[in-house]
């Protein structure tokens, strides 16, 4: 069953993805509620997992992770399951996506410098064929979802 949101849930949502630690109260101010009564439409949006949780941003570059890209994989037969049993194990994928199209994988990874890219890609290549695109900066970065 698909649960309908209406505009009060809908603000709310677009509250918490601007900042997630916002207060109830802040909240209610903003969309015209109590704090009591965001507490509890919050607690339903999880209930019904339209909400599924609140991540904290860390910059890689500060992180030391300074070298950003999208590489997509290109499975070679047979490998495409072995290769997502050791996907989350790969500490440099930030995203994975299984995709459609020529590619079965696209991911986003981080890494120190072009040398640990190399040694990742090394990983790789006896899965499939490796696509690298470096990326040079965010054009639109965490865009939240919004009302259709």
């Amino acid at each position: 069953m698909k649960e309908k949101i209406d505009d009060l849930n809908w603000k709310i949502l677009e509250c918490l993805q601007v900042n997630a630690r916002e207060s109830f109260a802040n909240i209610g101010r903003k969309v015209g509620l109590t704090p009591p009564a965001v507490a509890e439409r919050i607690k339903k949006l999880e209930d019904l997992e339209i909400l599924t949780g609140y991540h904290a941003v860390v910059s890689h570059s500060k992180t030391g992770h300074a070298l950003r890209a999208i590489i997509t994989v290109r499975a070679f037969m047979g490998k495409l399951k072995p290769f997502l049993a050791l996907v989350d194990s790969l500490k440099e994928v930030v995203n994975c996506y299984r995709i459609t199209g020529n590619e079965n994988i696209i991911m986003e990874v981080v890494f120190v410098d072009q040398f640990h890219l190399e040694k990742f890609i090394d990983k790789l290549i006896q899965y499939g064929e490796t696509r690298t695109h470096i990326i040079l900066s965010e054009v639109v970065s965490r865009a939240p979802i919004q009302k259709g």
